[in-house]
């Protein structure tokens, strides 16, 4: 076969299997399409089918057709990553400041530091931290996974519940959103090259800039010119964030979070959302997928997993009810706001990525964290919707924020 008929097997591949084990599975309320998308990219890499079958999986996954879907899962990530930093709506979170600043940083500040703990416990084995981090990199950056809300998972699952522009729904999105900008914020941290630090230095100083001058352009140029001017403007963020040392997905989500929503018409950004996790998103998860390893063994792997799901899940839940003492919540609502904001999904699988490609973190570490955020995120809708139904008969989802 030449290189383009296998690369459009892998295709099929890609798109068929996840599709057909969703629908003929019916996994809809536990495994929304894109978490089955997700496990299906881990069991089409190495680890699982590569070790079955190695010869087929060396010859379908060869390094032409990877350098392929590479590059078609970068353009993929890059646009949903911008949509999330567009998504962000930091104007209501300043409104209720208060309530916001105290949940957003206990739900993320708890599951940070019981996963700097569980980093720190792996750091005492060998194979876990990646040969370029640092010691505090690695846990950083371990820790941070841990905490991670996936925005765009969020609403989704939010959308299934039917609580989304409901109060508590709009509530927890306003948390989630600040623990998006605190996660990228702390990234970008964990990546400074303190050997390149006056080009990173100098990106942000032209980022600020060139930002000012976008944002005057957009303002003034007409709807169907605004999406190219975006990309374009994507483009740009990304090649220079990657060329100053950090990422380009550093580089996509700060192009898309000084971006106004109300540049563009609702429908259509979620459109392109819909046709972004439709088209090229599931490329990206196979791509993930073929990243997985069990080189220290599949108990080891996952024994890290299930202790870094501790950590993800327990921190949550118990910063989320610190949380509802402090602000009084009403009986339930910690816990369904904990469950919720524990979502990982996407978000932590780009996070994971993005260590692993500056070798904060060994392969094993990512398959780890992958399968962590797979067990989080489909736990997350057979737990929360008896405790929502519950709730909604006292009255609970429809009311206000505190």
């Amino acid at each position: 076969m030449s290189t383009t008929e296998i690369f459009l097997l892998a295709l099929l591949i890609i798109f068929v299997v996840p599709y057909l084990v969703w629908r003929l599975g019916r996994t809809d309320y536990f495994a929304p399409l894109v978490i089955v998308q997700i496990i299906m990219g881990v069991l089409l890499g190495p680890g699982v089918l590569g070790a079955a079958f190695p010869d087929y999986h060396r010859f379908v996954f060869n390094p032409d057709v990877v350098k392929t879907l590479n590059g078609i899962a970068q353009w993929g990530v890059m646009l949903f990553v911008m949509l999330a930093g567009i998504e962000l709506d930091l104007k209501k979170a300043w409104t209720y400041r208060r309530e916001s600043a105290t949940t957003a940083g206990l739900a993320l500040g708890t599951p940070l530091l019981f996963g700097c703990a569980a980093a720190a416990l792996l750091m005492g084995y060998p194979g876990w931290m990646g040969a370029k981090a640092a010691p505090w990199q690695f846990t950083l950056g371990t820790g941070m996974a841990c905490a991670v809300t996936a925005l765009p998972i969020l609403v989704l699952l939010m959308q299934k519940l039917d609580i989304l522009r409901l109060p508590m729904g709009q509530r927890i999105l306003r948390y989630g959103s600040l623990d998006d900008v605190a996660i990228w914020g702390v990234l970008a941290l964990i990546l400074l090259d303190w050997e390149r630090i006056g080009r990173q230095l100098g990106f942000l100083a032209a980022f600020a800039v060139l930002t000012f001058v976008f944002r005057r352009l957009m303002a003034r140029i007409g709807q169907s010119d605004r999406w190219y001017v975006a990309l374009i403007w994507l483009i740009a963020c990304s090649f220079g964030a990657d060329w100053a040392g950090l990422h380009f997905m550093v580089g996509a989500f700060l192009a898309g979070v000084v971006m106004d929503a109300d540049w563009f018409k609702q429908e259509h950004l979620d459109t392109l959302f819909q046709n972004v996790l439709l088209a090229l998103m599931p490329v990206f998860f196979l791509s993930t997928g073929l990243r997985t390893k069990w080189d220290l063994g599949g108990y080891a792997v996952f024994f890290a997993a299930g202790l870094l799901l501790f950590a993800s899940v327990g921190g949550k839940l118990a910063g989320a009810h610190v949380a509802g003492k402090l602000l009084k919540w009403k009986d339930g609502e910690a816990s369904i706001i904990g469950w919720l904001l524990q979502t990982k999904g996407l978000i932590e699988i780009i996070f994971a990525n993005i260590l692993l490609d500056k070798q904060i973190i060994t392969n094993e570490t990512f398959t780890a964290l992958l399968l962590m955020a797979v067990g989080s995120t489909m736990l997350t809708v057979p737990v929360v919707h008896p405790k929502l139904n519950r709730a909604q008969h006292r009255g609970l989802v429809n009311q206000a924020s505190s």
